[in-house]
């Protein structure tokens, strides 16, 4: 039986696509990895040699990401149009689901320095497949869920995301702590595992979205040469854009802020652990915490945007974002109380860590042109936007800690790009369905 936009069971089974990948996010993205990570790499001199050459260690992280996300970056589009031109976008995104949980599976054979290529190699290609399968995942908005219900069903799937990754980091952080109540007597053994148990909670749980997406749902028909048809529908595109000032100043503001809030929550408990001092323990319980405050933000500021309008809500969002980052950057590790404030900070990214990115899907959404049906190379712009935001980001930041050996100067700059982002949401004008 093929369910019928604005199905509410085609709408759960898309927001439960957020339930299945959200742990990657949580565990390899924030919580479990990045401390294995400068754990297991950590030096007297603070160096590591990958490709014959040394490095930072933080900042070869850093640098990995940022290929990652540029590699994304460049593939997106392309595919993307080739996805919307003969109508398969459900088979990429499928490629890009198991090509990323099977690379964090990959992770297990990272046991420290000595294959510290394993680590960096599979950590780009996971966060290749995650990002890659997103392009598909975001596309699916406006085809399964009409403007009235974008915002309500985007937030779902963040509130699905957030709980669904709790409860595995729940039972990752138990073996991490508790390895003695699992046998486990190798040190390195429980977040390896959990890197096991991420790709395999990925898999199994996105089948509950493939069940019921539909596949070609303009019934498409793929012609010969369809890989230069899709350039052809990404110069389409790109020449739509021209016409469409709205939509060119709301993707300028999205990427100025993504800047700062991707690159915070990737690197968010490297700068706990490494500029604050904190333990490990007090890092897991700050992420958990932003994670539930996150599920309460979605569905607050979803609702708050109904009364108030999107743009409204976001530039709400983004000062709160601002404000959390410049308290970041006069964090003392010397302060006596210098853990509480980094909680009450951490609380408010919570509270906006899922509204954003809601409203940030649901706002671009709606303003799409009401008459395109390539809604799949759309996102993709929306997603090169994210991503290329996100090397801008991680690349400041691993260039600022190179130069410095300080992350404070990378947390000062991100707060700029958020500044720079509310005031050119503030020139947006409204639309029909965006105010």
């Amino acid at each position: 039986m093929i369910l019928q936009k604005g199905d509410k069971k085609l709408m759960k089974s898309w927001a439960f696509y957020d339930w299945a990948n959200s742990v990657y996010s949580l565990v390899i993205s924030t919580a479990v990895f990045p401390i294995y990570y400068d754990s297991v790499t950590k030096t007297d001199s603070g160096l590591v040699t990958f490709l014959g050459m040394q490095f930072n260690n933080t900042s070869l992280y850093t640098y990995a990401l940022s290929i990652s996300f540029l590699i994304v970056a460049f593939i997106s589009p392309i595919l993307s149009g080739i996805a919307d031109y003969v109508g398969n976008k459900k088979s990429y995104m499928k490629f890009f689901c198991y090509f990323g949980a099977l690379s964090v599976m990959m992770l297990f054979f990272f046991k420290g320095i000595e294959t510290l290529w394993v680590g960096i190699l599979f950590s780009v290609f996971a966060s290749i497949g995650f990002w890659g399968s997103l392009v598909f995942y975001n596309a699916y908005l406006p085809e399964i869920a009409y403007s009235d219900q974008q915002d309500k069903v985007s937030a779902q799937g963040f509130i699905y995301g957030y709980i669904g990754s709790v409860i595995l980091l729940l039972f990752n952080l138990s073996m991490v702590m508790k390895p003695e109540l699992y046998g486990i007597t190798d040190v390195t053994l429980a977040p390896r595992i959990s890197f096991l148990t991420v790709g395999i909670w990925w898999i199994v749980f996105a089948q509950v979205t493939f069940k019921n997406l539909p596949y070609n749902i303009y019934n498409k028909k793929p012609k010969k040469n369809y890989i230069f048809k899709g350039f052809q529908e990404l110069k389409k595109v790109l020449y739509e854009l021209q016409d469409q000032p709205i939509l060119l100043n709301f993707l300028t503001s999205f990427f100025l802020y993504s800047v700062g809030v991707q690159s915070i929550i990737l690197l968010a408990t490297i700068y706990g652990k490494k500029e604050i001092g904190l333990s490990t323990s007090s890092l897991i319980i700050t992420i958990i915490v932003i994670q539930l405050l996150g599920i309460f933000g979605a569905y607050f500021f979803s609702r708050l945007s109904k009364k108030i309008g999107n743009i409204t809500t976001l530039k709400i969002t983004i000062v709160i974002w601002t404000l959390a980052s410049l308290g970041a950057y006069y964090l003392d590790k010397d302060d006596p109380n210098v853990q509480l404030k980094f909680f009450i900070i951490s609380g408010f990214i919570g509270l906006v860590l899922g509204a954003i990115q809601t409203l940030s899907r649901s706002t671009y959404s709606k303003l799409l042109p009401e008459e395109t049906k390539d809604h799949t190379t759309y996102f993709s712009f929306f997603d090169v936007t994210e991503k290329m935001a996100i090397v801008w980001g991680t690349f400041i930041f691993g260039i600022a800690v190179a130069i410095t050996g300080s992350m404070r100067l990378s947390i000062l700059l991100l707060s700029l790009f958020f500044i720079a982002s509310f005031i050119v949401l503030s020139f947006m004008k409204k639309t029909k369905y965006v105010k």
